[in-house]
């Protein structure tokens, strides 16, 4: 199957649609879930077109994860918290709902984890809360 360009994810990548960045390189983008699961949660995603793990080319996965310790340690700091829960959903059978490869990384307990929510976050307290993760950086 070909990859949806038109999936919200490379919207946002190509600038078509607004998003609260936390990082940004050459090769990946770090960004808030605007419908998060806990307070802090945060999306990092390749720029690499791929829906899944297993379309990525070991190169861009390999950065993609520095990408994501970088970003875990940022939040860790910014929110005094210990637990993040990192996930990564492959196809629409396993519970991915943009065709575009993504890393949740949701700083909660695996108790507290819910279903992802449903309903938009407050964008002010996220905004706040990403600045707070950018200075961690």
């Amino acid at each position: 199957m070909a990859y949806d360009e038109q999936n919200i994810f490379a919207k946002i990548l190509r600038g078509e649609l607004p998003a609260i960045k936390v990082y940004e390189d050459d090769k990946t983008l770090a960004f808030m879930d605007i419908m998060p699961q806990a307070d802090g949660h945060t999306l990092v995603i390749p720029k690499e077109s791929a829906e899944t793990l297993f379309d990525l080319s070991p190169e861009s996965a390999a950065h993609t994860i520095q990408i994501v310790q970088k970003i875990g340690v940022a939040i860790k700091k910014a929110l005094n918290t210990e637990g993040i829960v990192l996930m990564q959903l492959n196809d629409k059978t396993a519970g991915q709902t943009v065709p575009h490869i993504h890393f949740h990384l949701v700083p909660t307990s695996l108790q507290q984890l819910g279903k992802h929510a449903s309903q938009m976050g407050d964008q002010d307290k996220i905004k706040t809360i990403a600045e707070k993760i950018k200075a961690a950086l």
